[in-house]
């Protein structure tokens, strides 16, 4: 008999080996009747004010004839409860034209995963190259400020994703989540993240785990070509017959999944000139702030900080701006990580966050945004890719207030609250480089009054935010796609059938593990359209 229990507290310097026995104080019964124990997941309570302490949620074996005299406590549940997802079978038919997916992002190759252990024969292009080449080409923009128009933070294999934290978090409660994870591990991701409440990879474990994950598709029959930009469609009659890559080549398909992820304005372009319905979308834009990393444990940890077991402290920040009718919130905060320049286009200054899997840098960071409803940018036209002109404006105000070299524009917190200029050496990790400047250019003024106010409310949440020995770097403006590309319930375009939009790119989906879910669930929709 499976027993699920779930709340179990350990402190500090307690070894998992006192689980079993802590299993059986709350069941009520004798720990030698507990045959197994599985952990389920652990979690950090670090509320402040009182000690830290792991908490874990476990399955326990026991005998079926066995009396539980707590069976009635809140954190038991007969059987596991651990969802069982079955994986597609093989189709029925053969394709006569394989399927395209567009983009080598979390949605295009979860897509590409699902579709070729069907069985089906898929062609995955991605615009970028592969993590070597492109790993050399990110750290030349970073170190010399060259910038690689095909060949960045964003485009590339892995997508952005690449080049983050790696979180695996996902607000959602889709049973597939566990199954994108254990997909993660089988191509070499540490297993912790099969039951961490927040689990992460970080930036230089992913970069193996992507190639591992190609290495896996090309196995199972996949063609994957690097260098190959989708420049044009072809459709006749409102169905998709195929597609041109890199303006000469074209291939004939019935079947694209659309997974170009929310960087590539030209591929946005190529849609809405073919007739591929879109939409704006409401996103969200700020700044960068950068802590040391020790300051920001000290205020989640207080007394424990410093504790060896305690990982680099977090922190999800949120306020309400009334007056103004707007929320701040912080948004994909790296612990122990760096701010990084991630340009999409030529002279625009754009930023992002990113750790290691250890998390051991000096600095936390995070972006701090404000939401842009789709009236701020798109006015009573509704143009679909004003939203796009929007962001690159203030892209482009950064460039030039950094000093046209992909510099970042930088300000201290406490000088940005009360306007005045910073001066000195300002301590940030960013690349390639920072410049002093006023950061109430870079956006709208509505958005520089909300965020503000926010960090004044942010502080009240967690004395100490407001500090001397913090930064902001403008501009991040990439927290996800202003354009929705419309699809309907089988999950093809509202406009154009054969193709199926996902992940970012789509608007339905932002970060690695929504952006697999949604290209698993593209790929399913592809497979259900087979005749």
């Amino acid at each position: 008999m499976e027993i699920k229990i779930t709340d179990i507290p350990l402190a500090l310097g307690d070894e998992e080996k006192k689980l079993p026995a802590a299993a059986a104080d709350i069941l009520g019964i004798s720990m030698e009747a507990i045959s197994h124990v599985k952990i389920l997941r652990k979690s950090l309570d670090a509320r402040r004010n009182r000690p830290p302490c792991f908490v874990y949620a476990v399955v326990v074996d026991l005998p079926d004839s066995i009396d539980i005299p707590n069976i009635q406590d809140s954190r038991v549940t007969v059987g596991s409860e651990t969802p069982v997802v079955k994986e597609t079978g093989k189709p029925l038919r053969r394709i006569e034209k394989r399927p395209v997916i567009v983009g080598s992002g979390p949605a295009g190759l979860f897509a590409s995963l699902v579709l070729a252990r069907a069985g089906v024969p898929v062609l995955l292009i991605e615009r970028g190259k592969p993590v070597p080449e492109r790993l050399r080409d990110v750290q030349d923009f970073w170190i010399r400020g060259h910038f690689h128009p095909e060949s960045h933070v964003h485009f590339g294999e892995g997508g952005a994703g690449t080049f983050s934290d790696g979180k695996l978090t996902s607000r959602g409660k889709n049973p597939r989540t566990a199954w994108v994870r254990k997909i993660f591990v089988e191509m070499g991701a540490p297993a912790d993240i099969l039951i961490e409440a927040k689990p992460h990879i970080g930036t230089d474990q992913l970069r193996k785990v992507v190639v591992q994950m190609r290495k896996n598709l090309q196995s199972l029959g996949c063609e994957v070509r690097f260098g190959a930009k989708m420049t044009d469609l072809i459709v006749h009659d409102g169905v998709i017959s195929g597609l041109v890559i890199n303006g000469r080549e074209e291939i004939e398909t019935g079947h694209i999944l659309l997974a170009i992820g929310q960087s590539a304005d030209d591929s946005y372009r190529v849609l809405h000139k073919n007739g591929i319905r879109l939409v704006p979308k409401p996103f969200a834009a700020g700044l960068r702030i950068e802590h040391p990393q020790a300051l920001i444990n000290e205020i989640q940890y207080g007394p424990w900080a410093g504790h060896p077991e305690l990982p680099p402290a977090e922190y999800v920040l949120t306020a309400r701006i009334p007056s103004i009718d707007r929320s701040v919130y912080t948004f994909c905060m790296c612990p122990g990580g760096q701010v990084i320049g991630c340009s999409a286009m030529e002279k625009g200054v754009i930023t992002n966050g990113m750790s290691n899997s250890r998390r051991d840098g000096p600095f936390a960071n995070s972006a701090v945004v404000v939401n842009i409803r789709i009236e701020d940018f798109a006015g009573e036209s509704h143009d679909p890719l004003s939203g796009l002109r929007f962001r690159r404006c203030w892209e482009e105000a950064a460039y030039a207030l950094g000093g046209g070299n992909y510099y970042a524009p930088v300000q201290r917190l406490t000088d940005f609250l009360c306007g005045r200029f910073s001066t000195g050496k300002l301590n940030t990790s960013f690349l390639p480089g920072v410049t002093s400047a006023y950061l109430d250019r870079v956006l709208p003024g509505f958005a520089v009054e909300a965020l503000k106010q926010g960090l004044f409310i942010f502080n009240n949440k967690m004395p100490g935010f407001i500090s001397g020995e913090a930064v902001l770097i403008g501009v991040e403006t990439r927290t996800s796609s202003p354009v929705r590309i419309l699809r309907g319930e089988d999950g093809q375009s509202a406009s154009v059938r054969g193709i199926f939009p996902c992940g970012e790119g789509a608007g339905y989906a932002g970060g690695i593990v929504s952006s697999a879910l949604d290209g698993i669930r593209a790929a399913e929709m592809l497979l259900r359209s087979l005749p």
